[in-house]
């Protein structure tokens, strides 16, 4: 179907846009023009801008489909703006064989978001084998990483940066100590004190941020630093960008909005890993994306079950976070006077295609129509039975966001207008 988005605020950073005007869409792509009969989308009030990019997902599919599955992971993102997104190679079996890939590929094609697929490191992710990297990339793997535990050995992880670098790969890293971590479960500090639960401490962020840096730097090559929480990490990354290092780096929503006291109500929606830090780190954080050190915002979003969060001390770590993210950056980033809907567009869809090397983040005549339509000032409540995934594990359930998707268009497609939910 053609569609003309007519009188929207057209919000294109990659080509330095952004006007009122018509956005055209003709045979799946960005268009001059629009055919008759074309779907007509009023956007008086509304924005349009490249679909959301959100470099870090977990669809629990392979082996956790009770959690989330391909389908309906890729409903949530539609939700949420997201057109295409990075999955985390966790899954049961690991994403570590090119048949594994193949699945993803294959379950994927139908979805309402494109699934880029991130293999990973180590095979099963048990840090004992690399895998061969080679034949993951020519099966359709377009990042590295061992995403839900770090690759211990500093051996191993320079050869994947090595051997990613030669084949365009991405290398994206879970910056965590497991010895300096050793068992804790939220943020070391006073309220880990007031709750009697073991902390983590931001050493175990900031030793492993280091050493990726490091191995980037002697080696230079790229990597890509995961869901960055704490201070010192955002000035380790900010120093190595001023020598030159070739260091990339995300944060999620919800640390640049929430802070450890979250954690006082003993809700395990709140314990994900890294766990939310202090005010100051948040502060931090917001720093860090207005002044470029942070590039990206992405949501590692991770469903578990009710009730595997039932318990908070013996729940496994992660929130759900692909429908709040641009509301949640929009609230806190914009209406918080840091940063343009166009910086905001740039962290969630510009910039994470660059770092991945996919063919997104544009409105350019000729490119995929990819589009989210928002609202920026529409003002909602997160409500969880209205999410479109299985799992509800939502940090911002229940909180009052500024910013609202309303149209989600994938490759000429509306696969989300909230006027049918």
């Amino acid at each position: 179907m053609d569609i003309i988005i007519k009188n929207v605020r057209i919000i294109d950073p990659a080509n330095d846009i952004d006007k009122i005007g018509e956005l055209y869409v003709k045979d799946g792509k960005i268009s001059k023009t629009a055919s008759d009969g074309a779907m007509i989308i009023d956007g008086s009030g509304l924005a349009a801008a490249p679909g959301l990019v959100d470099m870090h997902v977990h669809l629990r599919d392979p082996g956790f489909t009770q959690k989330e599955d391909i389908i309906t992971g890729c409903r949530a993102a539609a939700a949420g703006g997201v057109t295409s997104l990075l999955a985390m190679p966790n899954t049961s079996p690991t994403v570590d064989s090119p048949e594994i890939v193949k699945y993803i590929q294959e379950k994927a094609k139908n979805a309402d978001a494109r699934v880029y697929i991130a293999a990973s490191i180590t095979k099963a992710l048990k840090g004992v084998e690399m895998c061969d990297l080679h034949s993951l990339c020519k099966s359709g793997a377009i990042a590295v990483t061992d995403d839900g535990r770090p690759v211990e050995n500093t051996s191993f992880m320079a050869k994947a940066m090595l051997d990613a670098a030669k084949e365009g790969m991405a290398v994206v890293s879970h910056c965590e100590d497991l010895y300096l971590a050793a068992g804790g479960k939220i943020n070391e500090g006073r309220v880990s004190q007031t709750l009697g639960v073991k902390g983590i401490p931001a050493a175990t962020e900031d030793c492993a941020t280091a050493r990726e840096i490091a191995l980037a730097a002697a080696y230079d090559v790229p990597v890509h630093i995961c869901h960055v929480s704490t201070k010192t990490s955002a000035a380790l990354i900010r120093d190595a960008k001023a020598r030159g290092v070739r260091v990339t780096a995300e944060t999620a929503p919800h640390y640049f909005s929430m802070d450890e006291t979250e954690l006082l109500s003993r809700d395990a929606d709140y314990r994900m890993n890294p766990p939310l830090r202090t005010w100051e780190d948040v502060e931090e954080i917001r720093r860090a994306l207005k002044d470029g050190t942070i590039d990206a915002i992405a949501t590692d979003h991770a469903p578990h079950t009710p009730e595997e969060k039932a318990d908070f001390e013996k729940a496994p770590n992660g929130s759900i976070g692909m429908e709040t993210s641009l509301a949640a950056a929009l609230t806190v980033l914009y209406h918080g006077g840091m940063l343009s809907l166009s910086d905001i567009i740039r962290l969630m869809s510009v910039n994470p295609s660059k770092i991945l090397g996919i063919p997104a983040g544009v409105l350019s005549p000729g490119a995929d129509a990819d589009i989210v339509v928002f609202d920026p000032n529409e003002e909602w409540t997160v409500d969880i039975n209205r999410l479109h995934g299985k799992s509800k594990n939502c940090p911002f359930k229940g909180k009052k966001l500024k910013g609202k998707v309303k149209y989600t268009v994938l490759n000429g497609r509306i696969v989300y207008s909230d006027k049918e939910n």
